[in-house]
């Protein structure tokens, strides 16, 4: 590639200070790239400049997608469940950030929603996670290729000067612009997590209640924990006291939330394990209830949660009639199935 400059005092104060011969002509040669022929997930890497943008050209053109001012984000799909399940696979998990039009949106929420929108087959995606923290950009390579792979997308290409994606993307084959080699699929595992588990006061449920599926309150007793990654909260858990005649130092799972960019990594599974790992370390006992079907549906398949007489199972008792506390709740809960359990652990090391 050739191109040619006009030259001035400023280009010529420059090139002199540095020494570096000008005649107003710059060049440069894209890497020699070939498209193999069969894939899922193609991964261009490199640094800016190398000519990664250059080679997605040549390979075609990627639409950008148009969006209705008046229109939420969810609706520009064609179904509630596509929109929930492209924005899930991309990490935006966030039912109220679904119901907002596209031009409100912060830099990250935009880049997820435009991906969202152009995860079909042959898409090219230019500054693949630029704009979003390494963190949350592992997370979403992590969901996206897992989405592409379920749904069966073939000759999906994404670019991105940020190597440390590409254990994550888990691409059939990576292209390095930098060096013009390319190299086959590496790991078929994505890269363990080591989440830290640090005591909390209440107060910092602020950061969290947003995202919880069923209500923002806590209680001010709770015994609360925040978990993070790689110095990046990513979520929340709280216990309660949980009197009972018949068990005596029991305690039950009063919050659990993962952030949504977060969601989809095991995360919430493991942060509620490991409460339960506190709670019989010192000798008390655990219990959680929830209806949401994923960790309900682990629970059930796991050695170390039991469930209890009430699992998947409707709530009559809550009619009493009696004037509690949880009247109201229990009144909207009773005909509500959910998953309960007690954590028993066996082996789970926190």
């Amino acid at each position: 590639m050739r191109a040619i400059v006009e030259q001035d005092h400023i280009t010529a104060d420059l090139s002199n200070a540095f020494d570096f011969e000008f005649d107003g002509v710059t060049e440069f040669e894209p890497p020699k790239f070939s498209l193999p022929a069969d894939f899922s997930i193609g991964l261009i890497v490199g640094p800016s400049g190398s000519g990664k943008t250059t080679i997605l050209n040549r390979i075609g053109r990627s639409e950008e997608p148009l969006w209705n001012a008046g229109q939420a984000i969810c609706s520009h799909f064609g179904s509630a469940d596509e929109a929930r399940e492209k924005l899930a696979a991309v990490g935006l998990n966030s039912v109220p950030v679904w119901m907002k039009p596209h031009h409100v949106l912060s830099n990250g929420e935009r880049f997820r929603a435009d991906l969202a929108r152009r995860l079909q087959d042959g898409a090219l995606i230019d500054e693949f996670t630029s704009v979003v923290d390494r963190a949350v950009a592992k997370s979403c390579a992590y969901a996206v290729q897992r989405h592409i792979r379920k749904a069966g997308l073939k000759r999906i290409v994404f670019a991105t000067c940020h190597y440390d994606v590409a254990e994550w993307l888990m691409p059939d084959w990576v292209f390095d612009s930098a060096t013009g080699r390319m190299t086959g699929r590496g790991s078929e595992r994505r890269p363990e997590i080591e989440l830290e588990l640090l005591p909390a006061v209440p107060d910092v449920w602020a950061l969290f209640r947003h995202h919880h599926y069923l209500s923002g309150d806590i209680n001010k007793a709770a015994r609360c924990w925040v978990a993070s990654w790689e110095g990046v909260p990513v979520g929340f858990a709280a216990v309660l006291a949980f009197p009972c005649g018949t068990v005596k130092n029991a305690w039950r799972e009063h919050r659990a939330v993962v952030l949504p960019e977060f969601q989809g990594l095991g995360m919430g599974v493991r942060i509620s394990d490991a409460l339960g790992e506190i709670v019989l370390a010192e000798g008390g006992r655990y219990f959680s209830k929830t209806a949401n079907p994923r960790m309900g549906a682990y629970r059930n398949a796991s050695e170390n949660w039991k469930p209890t007489s009430k699992n998947m199972k409707s709530r009559p008792d809550y009619a009493s009639g009696r004037e509690t506390k949880e009247k109201n709740y229990k009144g909207r809960h009773i005909n509500r199935v959910c998953f309960s359990h007690e954590y028993v652990g066996r082996g789970v090391t926190t």
